[in-house]
C-alpha cells in the first residue's frame, strides 16, 4: 500500500504581519494533487494543521476544504491535533468529520476506542493499522498514561517513559499480516529544529528517544519538528517537515511530502516529493546600493535586509522603494551607533526558559522549584490543549 505524509501546516500564521493564506492555500492545492497523482491509499496529517488554537474561519475554512479534496482522492484520511491545535475542539468536530471518512483525534484515545485507526488498502487490498498519538503537553502525560495503560504513572515519573507506555499501549492495536503504522506530534532525542517551532514545547522534559517506537511499526510519522529529517532506530522513524518555510529561521529547510510505500513482509520505501507552491524567505545583506543591483535576484521572496551603513532619515522608505518585499528592515550591528551597541544583548534568539534562567542567575535566586512552576506556568500558557 502507500501513503502520503505530511505535518505542520500552521495554516493561518502570518509573517511580520503579512498573510500568507493565499501561499497556503497553493502548497496545499499542490498536496492534494500529488496524492492524486500518487494514488495513495492514505494521507496521514500528524498535528499543527493550524498555527494557533483558535484560528480564523479562514483558515478553518482553507483546512477543512483541503480535508474533503484529499478525501475526494479516494484515500483515508487521518489527522490529530498538534501543540498550536485545539485539542478539545478537534473532538468536537470529530464525529462529524468522521460522516465525511475523515478520522481526526484531538485527545489520546485507547487503542480499541479510535486510538488505532484500521481500515483495508483500496489498491491492494492490505489490512492498515495506524496508532495515533497526539501532542501531550507535560501537565497531560501522567493523565493519559493512567486512564489507557492503567497503570499507576508515578506524578514524577519521566515525560518519555509515560509517552513510552502510551506507545506501548497504542500498537498493542497493531495486528499481524497488517501494514503497522505509527504517527505522533512529539520531539526525538537529536531531532534538529526547524527553526519556526514553539520552543517551550520541544525542550525541558519533551524529548522521548527513537528507540520508544520499538522494531514493530512499519512506519513511524512524525510531526512537531519543521525539518525534513529521518531519525536512527530500528524502524523507519521520519519528519517530513513543514510544507512551507514559517519563519526566516526556516528559510533553508527543504519543503517536501513523503510518499511512502509498504507491506507487512517488506520495509517501507520512502520517496521526498518536492513542494514549489510557497514563496522563498532569503537574509541579504549589503548596502542600499548593492541591494539595488541585485534586486531583480530576488523575485518574489520575502526578504529580511541586514543593511551595511550607518543609519540615516529614510533609509528604511528608501530599502522599501528598491526591495518591495522585504518584510524586516535592520541595520547591520557593525554600522549600529554607538548607544545601540551599548545596548542590552540581543536576545531574541533565546526560549522563555534560557531567559528565565538568566533573570534568577543575575539576582543570584537559586530554587529549583521556582523553575519548576515557571515551566508549567509556560506551558499552560502555549500549550493548545483544553
Amino acid at each position: 500500500m502507500r501513503f502520503l505524509h505530511t505535518s505542520d501546516w500552521h495554516v493561518g500564521k502570518t509573517l511580520k504581519g503579512q498573510s500568507r493564506l493565499d501561499e497556503q492555500a497553493a502548497v496545499l492545492s499542490e498536496i492534494v494533487d500529488i496524492a492524486r497523482r500518487e494514488d495513495v491509499d492514505a494521507v496521514l496529517i500528524p498535528g499543527d494543521l493550524y498555527e494557533t488554537s483558535s484560528p480564523t474561519a479562514d483558515a478553518q475554512r482553507l483546512v477543512v476544504h483541503t480535508l474533503i479534496e484529499l478525501r475526494k482522492t479516494g484515500a483515508e484520511i487521518i489527522t490529530m491535533a498538534g501543540n498550536h491545535d485545539h485539542a478539545a475542539t478537534f473532538d468536537a468536530y470529530r464525529p462529524l468529520m468522521a460522516i465525511g471518512g475523515i478520522h481526526v483525534l484531538g485527545h489520546v484515545r485507547p487503542a480499541h476506542d479510535g486510538g488505532v485507526v484500521s481500515f483495508n488498502a483500496k489498491s491492494t487490498g492490505e489490512r492498515v493499522n495506524v496508532a495515533v498519538l497526539p501532542f501531550l503537553a507535560t501537565r497531560f502525560a501522567v493523565r493519559a498514561a493512567q486512564l489507557l495503560t492503567e497503570t499507576p504513572a508515578e506524578h514524577s515519573g519521566a515525560y518519555d517513559q509515560q509517552v513510552r507506555d502510551l506507545i506501548r499501549h497504542l500498537q498493542s492495536g497493531f495486528t499481524p499480516d497488517a501494514v503497522n503504522i505509527m504517527m505522533a506530534h512529539l520531539t526525538i532525542t537529536n531531532g534538529q529544529l526547524g527553526g519556526g517551532e514553539r520552543t517551550a514545547q520541544t525542550i525541558f522534559d519533551y524529548f522521548v528517544p527513537a528507540t520508544a517506537f520499538g522494531s514493530e511499526p512499519h512506519y513511524v510519522a512524525l510531526g512537531h519538528l519543521h525539518r525534513r529529517q529521518i531519525m536512527d532506530a530500528a524502524c523507519p522513524v521520519h519528519y517530513s517537515g513543514s510544507p512551507i518555510a514559517v519563519d526566516f529561521g526556516e528559510e533553508s529547510n527543504r519543503s517536501v511530502v513523503l510518499v511512502v510505500e509498504a507491506s507487512p513482509s517488506t520495509p517501507a520505501k520512502v520517496n521526498d516529493v518536492e513542494l514549489i507552491g510557497g514563496r522563498r524567505l532569503r537574509t541579504v545583506r549589503g548596502t542600499v546600493a548593492a541591494l539595488r543591483a541585485q534586486a531583480a535576484e530576488f523575485g518574489d521572496d520575502y526578504l529580511r535586509v541586514y543593511i551595511e551603513e550607518p543609519t540615516r532619515a529614510c533609509l528604511r522608505e528608501e530599502v522599501l522603494e528598491v526591495l518591495p518585499n522585504a518584510l524586516e528592515v535592520r541595520i547591520d550591528v557593525a554600522f549600529a551607533p554607538d548607544r545601540e551597541r551599548e545596548a542590552p544583548p540581543d536576545r531574541t534568539d533565546r526560549n522563555p526558559i534560557e531567559l528565565f534562567d538568566e533573570f534568577c542567575a543575575e539576582r543570584q535566586i537559586q530554587d529549583p522549584r521556582l523553575n519548576s512552576l515557571f515551566a508549567q506556568l509556560l506551558d499552560e500558557i502555549t500549550s493548545g490543549q483544553g
